[in-house]
């Protein structure tokens, strides 16, 4: 045959009997080899392999060698490889060689079903055996053999070791698929860890090398899991003690939650009836070698605790059912009612029971409670909140639901309302966020759906009869009624919701028994309430439609107070997927006696703020006009403003006198009204009389003026009211080297020019250049006015008259 070892192996083919003559050989000629006795193959190559005798099987037997190092943290292979078809037909030798840094462990730990220690001259029943076998500094240390199936789970043994598995010829190679991974650090020479079945159970250890010597100044120990409301008793069935040179043996107990150990030697009663889980180790003393040794074999047995847990339920006077089933797998949970064992125990409403719970923990039973509430007349039917009463304190499992039910009077209807004040469908995908959900199914237990608390249905109405169930995780956490009961007139619709959305998340409406069918020829309403200014767009996000044997489908829109439908339509008929809804509506849905399928659908609402045009549009217009008046009201008051400062008198400037206002009321008429200002006629002779003072026309119009002068303006020197603020003008620059242009107030008898504004060319500080120079002053000639300017005060900014300034 021809073979390819895998890497890391060893194959070595040995002899075991010494008839009939036979070899084996590698290779073919003229390279052949044949040994009689071994043959190692240790190349990773194909490599064939020739025997001289015709059933070599009776002759050889196979060992395949694996090895394996391990880190401080892993292992580089797995301890068990696919089933090997290299010599079937030979006694095969598996073994794998691990080993470990020094001062830790190599664990090996098997699958859930565990494997069954057995005494050296035992086989296996499936002749698949395994042993190991650990290497101490004083030799090899055979920890045991193993089979499939016990209660050992974990292996853990010092530094280095070998595991073996022996398969017999023509038998199907079949391993245990246990792993291999590097253990914490220990000094035992093995630990073994086992979880002790339920039930009455034996099992029997013994320590390494029996019924060999124990290796001296050596420990080992046992793990030992006890399942609950079990007890345990440790016996010694075989043990020879050794003659210690030094130190004792000592057989040690420890709890696992309970740091106190109990050291015990060989002849000493060991531990019986306990319960909890614990550890066992013996510990070897330094022995005298040429005596027997340290050996023990003992027996570890389990049973039920004997002590079931009884409790008396009375239910008398009461409505409030009990059932209890069991769950779980567990075969040796028994449960009684009065004596007799049962998988499921009723305790009817009114009755009296006694019941007994034998090794049943609390995850494998479940509790469950119901009442009935019925009412004959709707006139006199009071309103009752549901609420889960207590239950006996004997019963330790928690009340894993509640259930209510309803039964509606003749011609009337069943309001369901939360005490929260809404619910809220939950919806699949759609957990309740809270403690406690509830299931509303109708009388006959076809399912309506389940709800949660804090939502969008206000109340729902149902004319048939209901049961309503209770989930909570801690009932005994929860405050108040899951929900109140009350009777109203009868409806003609198998259910009704009362629902009011919220502005700010959509609204989901499922049908019952939603994703599967509403019940045939059911009925089911959602009266939607919309809050004020707003409008819903209503969505079908799913719809089902059924094959009608009779009747038909409905789903109709229809706003409140209206007859006017907005959508009407069977199940043949397209339904519009959106709809925009402007007020609260009706929205309907009508099952018929289908044919084949389902009837169902889902409806989103998402609501939406008005927006009002037409209040737009009048305000809009309503801001033009406050505008236009506005407008109006700011003209008419800026017109009237100028007419009155037009209005206003100009003030009188007198050199050397006071300054009178006209608003002063020193005159009792205004300027505009009195003709003070106004002359008849102005005599050239007496405006330019000091130019004749020397001439003959002057002494000729002497006697002429020797009176009072009319007709002429002279400064008032007469006293005033009072005194009046003056007004300082700016100095006057220097005048040098020129004309006066006009003689001094003072110096004459005309009324000084009153100041109102005056062009540029009529300004005292600039002359016409066509002027002569002489004191009359005349044109020399004719054409445009070309003024040059006299002074540089009038250059600067006039400063406001004081009309302007009021």
């Amino acid at each position: 045959m021809s073979l390819t070892p895998d890497p890391n192996t060893i194959i070595i083919i040995s002899r075991v009997s010494d008839e009939p003559d036979c070899s084996v050989c590698v290779n073919k000629a003229p390279k052949q080899i044949c040994n009689p006795r071994q043959l190692r193959i240790t190349e990773s190559r194909n490599t064939s392999v020739e025997f001289t005798c015709p059933r070599p099987q009776d002759v050889f037997i196979v060992e395949i060698n694996r090895e394996i190092d391990c880190t401080e943290t892993s292992c580089s292979g797995d301890i068990v490889q696919a089933e090997s078809s290299l010599f079937p037909d030979f006694n095969r030798t598996f073994t794998w060689d691990l080993k470990v840094v020094s001062t830790r462990a190599f664990q090996l730990d098997f699958p859930e079903t565990g494997m069954r220690q057995i005494p050296n001259e035992e086989t296996c029943t499936d002749e698949h055996t395994y042993s190991l076998v650990t290497y101490l500094r004083t030799g090899p240390a055979n920890i045991g053999r193993f089979c499939k199936g016990g209660t050992v789970t974990t292996i853990l043994a010092r530094y280095k070791g070998r595991v073996s598995l022996q398969v017999p010829g023509d038998t199907k190679m079949d391993p245990v698929d246990f792993k291999l991974k590097v253990g914490p650090e220990t000094s035992m020479v093995a630990i073994v860890k086992v979880n002790l079945p339920r039930g009455a159970s034996d099992t029997d250890f013994i320590t390494a090398n029996y019924p060999g010597d124990f290796p001296d100044n050596q420990q080992m120990q046992w793990d030992f899991a006890v399942p609950g409301m079990h007890n345990y008793t440790v016996s010694f069935r075989d043990h020879t003690a050794p003659e210690c040179l030094s130190g004792d043996v000592e057989v040690r107990y420890q709890k696992a939650e309970d740091k106190k150990v109990t050291k015990l030697t060989l002849t000493d009663a060991q531990p019986a009836h306990r319960q909890g889980n614990f550890n066992m180790v013996l510990k070897n003393c330094g022995t005298n070698r040429t005596l027997q040794g340290l050996t023990l074999n003992y027996r570890v047995s389990v049973m039920r605790s004997g002590h079931p847990v009884l409790c008396s339920v009375d239910l008398s006077g009461q409505r409030v059912s009990l059932q209890i089933e069991k769950v779980g797998s567990d075969p040796y949970c028994e449960m009684s009612l009065d004596s007799k064992v049962e998988e499921k125990m009723n305790v009817a409403a009114g009755s009296k029971a006694s019941l007994s719970f034998l090794d049943c923990p609390n995850e494998e039973v479940r509790l469950t409670a119901s009442e009935v509430i019925g009412c004959q007349n709707v006139s006199t039917c009071p309103a009752t909140p549901l609420t889960a009463p207590q239950l006996v304190s004997c019963l330790r499992m928690p009340l894993h639901s509640f259930t209510w039910h309803l039964s509606v009077p003749q011609h009337s209807t069943l309001d369901l309302v939360s005490p929260t004040g809404s619910l809220r469908p939950a919806l699949p995908g759609h957990k309740c966020n809270g403690s406690a959900s509830l299931h509303v199914a109708e009388g006959g237990g076809f399912s309506v759906g389940d709800f949660c608390f804090n939502g969008v249905i206000r109340r729902v109405q149902a004319n048939t009869n209901v049961s309503v169930t209770a989930a909570a995780h801690d009932f005994s956490k929860t405050r108040g009624p899951f929900l109140n009961v009350s009777y109203s007139q009868e409806i003609t619709e198998t259910f009704i919701y009362r629902v009011s959305p919220e502005v700010s998340s959509p609204t989901m409406l499922a049908s019952p028994n939603w994703p599967r069918g509403m019940k045939p020829s059911s009925t089911v309403s959602w009266i939607v309430t919309l809050p004020s200014q707003y409008q819903a767009h209503v969505q079908f996000v799913n719809i089902t439609q059924p094959k009608c044997l009779d009747r038909h489908t409905a789903m109709t829109v229809k706003m409140l107070g209206h007859d006017e439908e907005i959508m009407s339509r069977r199940e043949d008929e397209q339904a519009e997927d959106k709809l925009l809804v402007p007020q609260s509506f009706y929205l309907n849905m009508s099952n018929c006696i289908p044919e084949g399928g389902e009837f169902g659908a889902v409806a989103k609402i998402v609501l939406q703020k008005k927006s009002n045009l037409l209040a737009i549009l009048l305000g809009i217009a309503g801001a033009i006009l406050l505008m236009l008046i506005v407008l109006a009201v700011v003209c008419v008051v800026t017109k009237k403003k100028k007419q009155d400062r037009m209005n206003k008198e100009s003030s009188i400037y007198i050199g050397k006198g006071n300054v009178f206002r006209p608003g002063d009321m020193h005159f009792t008429k205004t300027r505009s009204d009195n003709e003070s200002h106004v002359y008849d006629s102005i005599d050239e002779t007496m405006v330019y009389g000091h130019l004749l003072a020397n001439s003959s026309y002057a002494e000729s119009m002497q006697d002429h003026f020797n009176g009072m002068q009319v007709d002429s303006y002279q400064t008032f020197t007469g006293p005033a009211d009072g005194q009046l603020s003056v007004i300082k003008e700016p100095d006057a620059e220097p005048e040098t080297d020129q004309f006066k242009t006009f003689l001094d107030p003072s110096d004459s008898f005309l009324p000084p020019r009153p100041r109102t504004p005056i062009d540029r060319q009529d300004s005292l500080g600039f002359q016409d250049r066509r002027m002569v120079d002489n004191e009359l002053y005349t044109f020399k000639s004719t054409g445009q006015i070309n003024t040059i300017r006299l002074s540089a005060a009038d250059m600067e900014p006039q400063p406001l008259t004081m009309e302007e300034s009021l």
